[in-house]
């Protein structure tokens, strides 16, 4: 366990709470990313990369799904890497990555993995760099390899169901906000910035994001889908949706 997170435990169960709020389907959806990994893996332990993997939510349940596999997991959070190598230990390989720039493969242990998985994050990417993203990720992965991007992702043909939808989850989250249910986004930050062993990366997290990250973007599935043929991806399509989020497949 790293000397500077003493209760990673309680973090790591503070930060699912905060987002569940957000994505009650969480684990619905990451669990469907471990099935299609499973369908896809071969008789050797899989080689798995958590890409932009925060505190470790995706490599955690891809270890208790697949107890030998390799885990890679890419951040720039120095908080939220923090409490990844608190719970992870050296059961993963953790790496402090910049995806916004395109050397950050190079921090990789690998140069090929069976999947590249991602939920969550990559709406902080603007368009032209999360299109060539995709083309970054395309040789990392074998022949037969897996990528899943698990994120915001609206239905294009359903423009006036998705305001509702969208209204109605905002209704729901503030509730469970207001009445104490769960701490929201900023609330979880704040609680950090006030723990004495995180101070000090929240501080280092805001010098990197110093006007916290880019506006959130989130185009259609089918936006998604044409930028992964574009970089090359043989075949593409939904793997999962809920509401106005989906997760898109790709294999090489």
């Amino acid at each position: 366990m790293s000397p500077y997170i003493s209760n990673a435990a309680a973090w790591q169960e503070s930060w699912d709470r905060q987002q569940e709020a957000y994505l009650p389907d969480r684990e619905h959806r990451v669990a469907t990313m471990l099935d299609a990994v499973d369908a896809v893996r071969e008789a050797t332990p899989p080689r798995l990369l958590d890409l932009a993997g925060g505190t470790g939510t995706i490599s955690l349940r891809a270890l208790h799904r697949f107890p030998d596999a390799e885990v890679t997991l890419v951040d720039l959070d120095p908080v939220l890497l923090a409490l990844a190598n608190a719970s992870l230990g050296d059961r993963a390989t953790i790496v402090s990555a910049d995806l916004h720039q395109p050397d950050w493969v190079t921090a990789l242990p690998h140069q090929r993995y069976d999947a590249v998985l991602t939920a969550t994050a990559l709406h902080w990417l603007p368009p032209d760099r999360l299109a060539t993203l995709y083309t970054e990720i395309h040789p990392l992965l074998r022949p037969g390899g897996l990528f899943v991007n698990a994120d915001h992702m609206p239905d294009d043909a359903l423009p006036e169901l998705t305001k509702r939808l969208l209204a109605r989850a905002e209704e729901h989250q503030a509730a469970r906000h207001a009445a104490g249910a769960v701490l929201s986004w900023s609330q979880w930050w704040q609680q950090a910035e006030q723990d004495p062993t995180l101070a000090p990366l929240v501080r280092q997290r805001h010098a990197i994001y110093p006007t916290g990250h880019s506006p959130e973007w989130t185009p259609p599935v089918s936006w998604h889908l044409t930028a992964l043929r574009a970089a090359g991806f043989t075949e593409v399509g939904t793997l999962w949706r809920g509401a106005t989020d989906a997760a898109i497949a790709a294999l090489p």
